[in-house]
Parts: C-alpha cells; structure tokens; sequence
C-alpha cells in the first residue's frame, strides 16, 4: 500500500469515519474518471483545489465536479492574492500528487474550505492519495474531518 494512501486511511479512521478508500479498474485523477468511476454525478465528486497565497502558503477548496474556483471570491477568503499552485509545491505540502490529493491527511494543515454545493447530496466521492483510489462520505462528515468551512467561493 502506497505511503498516500495509508496516510488516509489514517486520516478517516482518526476522524471517525468508517469510509474505506476503493480501488477503481481506471483511474480517476479528474473528475469526469471518478465520477464515470463511482457511478455518481460528476458533482458528487470533489475536487480538491489548491491555491497558493502571495505569503507562500497552500489553501484548499473542496470543490464540486462540475464547480470552478471563482480566483477572486477564493482570494477573498485567504486574505490574500492567490494563484494556482504548482505540482511540486503541492507535493511537499500535502504530501499527494496532483491527480490524487485528498481533502485530508496532508502533512502540513491547511485552510479549507468546502462548496456548499457538495453538501446537497448524501453521498460524495473524494481522492484517497492514488490515481486510482476513491472514497464515499456523508459531505458534512468530511467537511467536519477535512475542518472545512461551507463558503461560496464558485463562479
């Protein structure tokens, strides 16, 4: 088992979720793969995001499928200019690659915050550390183990 993925096993068991990661047939680095994948709504799937402030530090938008970062209204809840961050920063921070980065068990804590968007279904679909694997939540139960904060941040 990769290192990523024991990493949210952890992750979930320690916020006392009892979802268990899933190994898809085909990969699922976007969101239309997890979503064909899954067999849900591409918006049931989330995305995680991450941005990076002027100060050098990552924030995370837990993002739903079809939704994108509105740059202005995330800059906003940063405090501070953001751009995209780039695939070894996001590495070194959390731990994952992007492709694969899930809403928690990153190495480094980060701001998060989550569309209000996934918090409409029972059920959604994040990244488990791999290509490849997936996971179910109840949308509040992650956004309570991810210590994600609903705000509109999608445009």
């Amino acid at each position: 088992m990769s290192k990523s993925l024991a990493r949210v096993k952890t992750a979930l068991h320690d916020a006392g979720l009892a979802a268990q990661p899933v190994e898809m047939a085909a990969e699922t680095r976007t969101a239309e793969q997890a979503a064909e994948a899954a067999g849900c709504a591409l918006d049931q799937i989330v995305k995680s995001i991450l941005f990076q402030g002027e100060s050098g530090r990552l924030y995370l938008f837990l993002t739903a499928g079809g939704n994108r970062v509105d740059a202005a209204r995330a800059s906003a809840l940063a405090g501070e200019p953001l751009g995209r961050a780039d695939g070894q920063t996001v590495r070194e921070v959390t731990g994952f690659a992007i492709g694969g980065v899930a809403p928690l068990g990153h190495l480094t804590p980060l701001p998060v915050w989550i569309d209000p968007r996934l918090l409409e279904f029972p059920l959604v679909w994040a990244a488990a550390g791999t290509p490849r694997h997936i996971f179910p939540a109840a949308p509040d139960d992650l956004a309570r183990a991810a210590k994600a904060t609903a705000a509109a941040f999608t445009g």
